[in-house]
């Protein structure tokens, strides 16, 4: 892997993911109480052997810099990095990336002087496990120019991929953008079975979709890159290279999603807390790697619990969880019941001053208040939700947008920061 470069990609606005991505960009996103979502595809890097790793990032980058300044720091006998590349002026350019391929683009001057034979081009906000190792022995031993990870989808879940087309020696010949009509695509179905069994696929007919997560020889992408204009690779430039490179697809068959919308969010962290996870943080041989925060374990009262996560440094007085996720530093008082609820935690405890100041202002303290209950919602970092505070929304609640709350896709999401007054009902 000394001769390979990850490039992870942190996306655009990511407005989907409103009102997470409103002081933060999509892969600072936290995730499972401890973590940020850029955590999975650096610890995926580290855990293959691969250190020298470019996260590629414009929009509310700080929290993002902040974030891999603290949890990434390797010794001076160690030649590795994880270094953020914002978008910059330059005497050759000088405005923001108009899409992924422009930004890599862009930063290929940052790429040259490690003289990589291959660049690993990943996402910021995917979550799965892969070594990395296996693919590009693939990719040499195919002698590919580019690689591309795919997996099968099912009939109704391909609409929402990039599929490709693959022959039988494991070629891409062709690709279809978010298709909307698969009837065209009829005699691109793989064959059941094809991708590790029946069991593995099910007995009808899939599709092969790309993950996005693409390894290229180097000297290719340069040249595609300054022989095409395009701003985007799914649209611009992978077409252009299955049509005139050595394309091949590496089979995956492991868990993945892609953190597109708040609904994907909430339903991936829900299933973080299942007996057996799909996604599984005690793996001992792939660890997903953060910033170290010296907290102490959590103080616990009485508390009634059925599959759920408390992360380090909470204090919990008393309190029912089901299906909820506790986040690192979270403080609840009195009796709270929580039910499907990603409490994301704190930066921070409040000193006693500074709970006496919250008296004297009337507002609540960080944390939830006591007599609450809160079902099916987001709580995002340093919320201030006070006592007697119920939030429970209905059945396909509409989408709507309150001063320190708001509704998506069914799901209430309290933001950064905010204020809910004693005695609130949400939504």
């Amino acid at each position: 892997m000394q001769r390979t470069i990850g490039a992870i990609l942190g996306g655009g606005p990511g407005s989907r993911l409103y009102p997470l991505t409103k002081y933060r960009s999509k892969p600072a996103v936290p995730f499972a109480g401890m973590c940020r979502l850029i955590d999975v595809p650096i610890s995926n890097c580290l855990n293959s052997g691969l250190d020298r790793i470019f996260v590629l990032t414009q929009y509310n980058s700080a929290s993002l810099n902040r974030h891999i300044a603290l949890a990434y720091k390797f010794d001076a006998l160690r030649e590795g990095f994880v270094s953020v590349l914002a978008a910059e002026q330059a005497p050759d350019h000088s405005d923001w990336y108009q899409g992924s391929a422009d930004a890599l683009r862009m930063n290929l001057r940052h790429f040259n002087p490690y003289r990589p034979q291959d660049i690993l081009v990943l996402r910021g906000d995917h979550i799965y496990r892969m070594d990395y190792r296996v693919m590009v022995s693939h990719h040499r031993r195919q002698r590919a120019d580019f690689t591309i990870a795919c997996l099968p989808v099912p009939a109704e879940h391909a609409q929402h991929f990039n599929i490709l087309r693959m022959n039988s020696e494991g070629r891409i010949t062709d690709n279809c953008t978010l298709p909307e009509n698969l009837d065209k695509l009829s005699d691109w179905a793989l064959a059941p079975g094809l991708f590790g069994g029946e069991a593995s696929v099910g007995a009808k007919p899939v599709y092969l979709a790309s993950t996005g997560i693409y390894l290229c020889r180097y000297e290719v992408l340069k040249e595609i890159l300054a022989k095409q204009s395009g701003a985007h690779l799914e649209d611009e430039i992978i077409p252009h290279a299955i049509g005139n490179y050595r394309t091949f697809g590496f089979p995956f068959l492991g868990y993945w999603r892609d953190i597109d919308s708040i609904d994907t969010y909430f339903h991936v962290s829900m299933a973080l807390t299942e007996p057996k996870p799909p996604f599984d943080f005690f793996d001992p041989q792939m660890r997903i790697f953060t910033h170290p925060r010296f907290l102490p374990g959590s103080q616990i009262g009485q508390v009634e619990t059925r599959n759920s996560i408390i992360c380090e440094g909470c204090r919990v007085e008393k309190a029912r969880l089901e299906r909820s996720i506790v986040g690192a530093r979270s403080v609840l008082r009195g009796e709270v019941k929580l039910t499907e609820t990603i409490l994301v935690g704190a930066d921070y405890y409040e000193t006693e001053e500074e709970i006496e100041g919250n008296r004297e202002r009337k507002r609540p303290d960080v944390g939830i208040g006591g007599d609450t209950s809160i079902r099916r919602a987001i709580v995002d970092k340093n919320a201030r939700i006070g006592f007697d505070v119920h939030i429970d929304p209905p059945e396909k609640a509409p989408d709507r947008d309150e001063e320190g709350w708001v509704v998506r896709d069914g799901i209430v999401i309290v933001e950064k920061d905010a204020v809910i007054p004693d005695g609130s009902v949400l939504p």
